[in-house]
């Protein structure tokens, strides 16, 4: 049986053209969206979602071409931009009845929102990103024999075809290298958990390839563009992050203070799925950045254009 987040109901709502998110939403009271990160599903957020949900209306996708989400083939650069998917997740809010959303993402799910940040300001009241830097940056500390580390990155930004069927050689051996690298506590992540993972994963690897593929050509683009406007986030901002400045010599927080008005940054203990292995740190946290008073939005300031509310199935 496919694990669930208790208590949550299951939807499947159309966010653009041909494409359906696969959504759990629980709980009540202001909206809070939780977006996963690589190689997991939105079962990620299982507890910090059911904590959340005592007093939050708690929305957890699987994001575009990952999980029971609908996967579209990748038409160009486009298809799985950072760009595109943080559209997919304002849509997915305004389905479900919410013009305006706090945010949370983890690893890829942190780049969706990010750019959902710059993107979309009249959107996103609160902003959290988990155990990433922006797209440049990452690349930019990425250098020499430490570049190992993230080997994945440059398997996944090769053209089309190799890299797909590399991977889908050893999907299991593939997906399963991280989730057991990346885990500060092994027991954070049970069987059950691990196996949907990677049955989920598996089944999507031309999308998940295609997502890392944009973040080496498109996104960076974005991001370079938005960073020689000078345009920064202007929603109060946490940032949790492993402590990789200091064996790869950079300084995370000041890397993300240039793009985030607002920053709180706390550099933690814990291993990459925090919100697995440290639940209760990471509601915590999220719950005081919660509490911090928004920027209010005011008519045209940065207003961007979404589809349009769309009816559930």
């Amino acid at each position: 049986m496919q694990p669930v987040i208790p208590g949550f109901t299951h939807h499947r709502v159309p966010v653009a053209e041909g494409v359906r998110l696969h959504t759990a939403v629980g709980g009540s009271g202001s909206p809070v969206v939780l977006l996963h990160g690589f190689p997991q599903t939105h079962l990620m957020w299982r507890h910090v979602a059911a904590d959340l949900a005592a007093d939050h209306t708690v929305i957890c996708p699987d994001l575009r071409g990952y999980g029971d989400s609908d996967k579209p083939a990748e038409e160009g650069p486009d298809t799985y931009s950072k760009r595109t998917m943080a559209r997919d997740v304002v849509a997915l809010a305004r389905s479900l009845g919410h013009d305006r959303f706090a945010l949370a993402g983890h690893d890829r799910g942190a780049l969706v929102a990010f750019r959902a940040g710059l993107d979309h300001p009249e959107a996103v009241t609160h902003l959290a990103c988990l155990d990433v830097l922006p797209t440049p940056d990452m690349w930019e500390v990425l250098r020499g024999t430490s570049a190992a580390v993230g080997f994945h990155l440059y398997l996944m930004a090769q053209p089309p075809g190799l890299p797909e069927r590399m991977i889908a050689a050893a999907a299991d051996a593939f997906f399963g290298h991280f989730l057991d690298l990346w885990a500060g506590a092994r027991d954070a992540i049970p069987d059950e958990i691990r196996a949907a993972y990677l049955r989920a994963c598996r089944g999507a690897v031309p999308s998940i390839v295609a997502d890392y593929r944009a973040s080496a050509g498109i996104d960076v683009e974005h991001d370079l563009a938005d960073r020689a406007a000078g345009r920064r986030l202007t929603m109060p901002v946490t940032v949790l992050q492993q402590d990789w400045g200091s064996a790869l010599g950079y300084d995370a927080a000041a890397l993300w203070r240039a793009w985030a008005r607002d920053l709180r940054h706390h550099t933690v203990s814990h291993g990459h799925f925090m919100a697995e292995e440290a639940p209760a740190d990471v509601a915590r946290a999220l719950r005081e950045l919660l509490a911090r008073p928004g920027v209010p939005f005011g008519p045209g300031r940065g207003r961007t254009t979404v589809p349009g509310p769309a009816s559930l199935t």
